[in-house]
């Protein structure tokens, strides 16, 4: 193609940015010579009309009426009904994560929200790349401080944290408040609407691609908006997240996997979750 338009724009007036129909072959010498040939602006719209690329066109997908909405090509994983469609529990011991069964968290105000007996749930679909939304809020009248206070968190692929709290006039560490990488990145500013408030993430994950076992091709990456506001810039995560200690950069080769939301023994509540695969 880039021969033949090459060809036409050669036969043209300078200013002509009509290709030629005919199709000739050139060698790579005599194609050097005639692209040489060329003024400026035959060059200029050679490659113009080389980028103009018509074909497959882009998807269409019908958005949703407010930007919360889910588009129509995603996924939804809780609309306000029913939890158990989407959404299993597991719970969390010294030996790790057992499960899964049946979830027990309940709906309160539009949302699913743990009891305290409940465990951590996930979905029963598993996910590589993705954008996330979910809504939040942290619950009210709590007196104690710090992480004690609407701590969740949403485990991405089970493996990567990040941060739930209600961090409204509430100091922690910087790496483990609302919109904290878990241990790894503190969010680049605190957004955090007060207890009692929804509150919005936006979550863009690209999975990491492994050369081997204990060696990453590419390294998992993740975005997040809170509440409209950009707190993570597609951040490198270095590692599965880790509760004690200092953050090391581990490799756990691994596909595909869930969506977790923490049960920290707080009664942070969810709704209007949606995925879409990228």
């Amino acid at each position: 193609m880039l021969v033949s338009y090459a060809i036409g724009f050669a036969q043209q007036p300078q200013n002509s940015a009509v290709p030629a129909t005919q199709s000739q072959q050139l060698s790579a010498g005599e194609l050097q010579k005639l692209f040489n040939s060329m003024t400026p602006g035959q060059r200029n719209s050679l490659f113009t009309n080389v980028k103009h690329i018509m074909d497959p066109e882009v998807m269409v997908i019908q958005p949703g009426t407010k930007d919360s909405d889910p588009p129509s090509d995603a996924i939804i994983l809780f609309d306000g009904s029913d939890i158990s469609k989407e959404w299993e529990e597991v719970a969390r011991g010294a030996s790790g994560v057992r499960g899964p069964k049946q979830a027990t968290w309940i709906i309160n105000d539009g949302g699913m929200q743990p009891t305290k007996s409940s465990g951590t749930v996930q979905t029963k679909r598993v996910f590589i790349d993705f954008q996330l939304h979910i809504e939040w809020k942290t619950p009210t009248g709590l007196t104690v401080t710090g992480q004690s206070r609407g701590n969740s968190g949403i485990i991405i692929q089970g493996l990567y944290e990040v941060q739930v709290l209600d961090s409204y006039n509430n100091r922690t560490y910087r790496n483990g408040q609302s919109g904290a990488i878990y241990m790894q990145y503190a969010p680049l500013v605190n957004v955090s609407r007060k207890p009692g408030e929804w509150q919005t993430y936006e979550i863009f994950y690209t999975a990491p691609r492994f050369k081997d076992s204990t060696t990453y091709f590419t390294p998992p990456r993740v975005t997040v908006v809170h509440n409209g506001v950009l707190v993570q810039n597609n951040v490198s995560i270095q590692g599965p997240t880790v509760y004690h200690g200092i953050p090391e950069y581990i490799i756990k080769q691994h596909g595909p996997g869930p969506i977790q939301l923490q049960q920290h023994g707080n009664p942070t509540t969810f709704r209007n979750i949606w995925i879409r695969e990228l």
